[in-house]
């Protein structure tokens, strides 16, 4: 009987102690559906949060129960959105905007001063990768024209590489050294990723979606094991996203369905458990290398996932979250729609012309595209840059398309969207 007693009280202290996914304590909110864009962690305690929309950066020194804001749009007006984060070390750090801006901290993030010196001036940075002791990569942007940037010198210096011959946007970097890595985006035939030997002089595509509209978002290797691969594609309507798998890097990828169209957050503590998430869901797990999902019904609108080791790991989304065995006793508020933009329609069905309105509500990039009933790519109608908050009106002709049903693709700095509409 002891034994029976002694046995159900080690069964329920593991069931008690199994990490699950929290919103972090003391860190801010997003108000309107909009999110953290990035999250980095030096290791367990320190660490650092990029919000996107509202551009505040926060510090967390004890593992993301107290964030200290370092940094937000008073300090540097502007109107910038964050898109990334990432350091070196303990001191030196870069933050990457979507409005051709970079920014570097020799100090934690207590001060940023505005990167000045590359040559020609990146016009957004989405992804950044460091690496080494003083390497730092960084690229950019969803939008064209694709390119990367580079430093030996823990960011005095920098080259720039144009990789519009690979690419028509990049998203992501991920390195395992100095001089192997890997990019990822899209071309013009689907979302990709590239591989680099020879520290990014030249690149050789590895793999492709084959579908027009694509992105390759995030790239994640198993820690402790490079040789395993994971990728977040996110897709066009009415095409849900994918998970993407290689366990030879990166040599064969195998491709599963996921359970929304915008896949970008991926993060995996094994080769078969992990997490994906997009802006319209929150954490999706798989305990089976991505053949089924579970939806656990917690976060929203996730781009990161960050994974320390089996127990610990961290995500940013509408918050930023952490998997822990801890309780950290925060609700999640985060169940909600969100908003990107404010599209309206005039006039559906159409016969000649397509005209609809969009209410930017703060300067913001944006690629309008056209898609069939499929989600078949037809072609680009507008790649607009807004400086000021304005209601603007479009108008395409449209008068060559066959009678039938297309979408209308919308990407902004805050997410992607699409409408319907016919064609008389």
């Amino acid at each position: 009987m002891k034994l029976a007693k002694l046995l159900f009280l080690l069964f329920s202290i593991s069931l008690s102690a199994q990490p699950t996914w929290q919103p972090a304590p003391n860190v801010f909110s997003n108000p309107n559906g909009q999110r953290f864009d990035d999250v980095f962690f030096l290791n367990e305690n320190l660490g650092w949060a990029a919000n996107g929309y509202y551009a505040r950066i926060y510090k967390t020194t004890d593992g993301g129960l107290n964030w200290t804001e370092q940094l937000n749009e008073n300090n540097i007006p502007g109107g910038y959105y964050f898109r990334n984060i990432e350091f070196l070390n303990e001191d030196i750090g870069f933050l990457g905007t979507l409005n051709g801006t970079f920014f570097k901290t020799i100090d934690g993030g207590d001060n940023w001063t505005e990167v000045t010196n590359i040559t020609p001036n990146p016009n957004a940075i989405c992804g950044i990768e460091a690496v080494g002791n003083s390497t730092i990569y960084a690229c950019g942007a969803y939008f064209s024209p694709a390119h990367i940037i580079k430093s030996t010198d823990s960011g005095d210096n920098w080259t720039f590489i144009d990789m519009s011959s690979y690419a028509t946007a990049l998203v992501e970097v991920l390195f395992l050294d100095e001089n192997i890595g890997f990019a990822a985006g899209r071309d013009f035939t689907g979302g990709l990723i590239l591989k680099t030997i020879d520290g990014g002089l030249s690149w050789t595509e590895i793999y492709n979606t084959n579908v027009s509209g694509e992105y390759v978002w995030k790239l994640q290797t198993l820690v402790g094991n490079n040789d395993i691969m994971f990728g977040a594609v996110s897709s066009v309507a009415p095409n849900n996203g994918k998970l993407i798998k290689s366990v030879d890097a990166g040599v064969n990828w195998n491709s599963f369905e996921s359970v929304e169209t915008e896949i970008q957050a991926v993060g995996f503590i094994t080769e078969n458990h992990g997490w994906m998430g997009g802006h319209t869901t929150g954490f999706q797990e798989t305990l089976d290398g991505g053949l089924t999902w579970n939806n656990l019904a917690i976060g929203n609108n996730l781009n990161r996932i960050f994974i320390i080791n089996s127990t610990t790991a961290y995500a940013a989304g509408t918050t930023v979250y952490k998997y822990t065995e801890d309780t950290l006793g925060i609700e999640d508020l985060a169940q909600h729609d969100n908003q990107h933009l404010d599209i309206k329609i005039l006039g559906n069905p159409v016969e000649t012309n397509l005209e609809f309105t969009i209410n930017f509500e703060s300067d913001d990039n944006i690629l309008i595209e056209l898609y069939d009933i499929n989600g078949k790519f037809i072609k680009q109608l507008s790649r607009d840059i807004i400086l000021q908050p304005i209601l603007k009106a479009y108008n395409f002709a449209v008068s060559e398309l066959a009678t039938g049903t297309y979408f209308i693709d919308f990407h902004n700095n805050s997410g992607r969207s699409h409408l319907k509409f016919i064609k008389k």
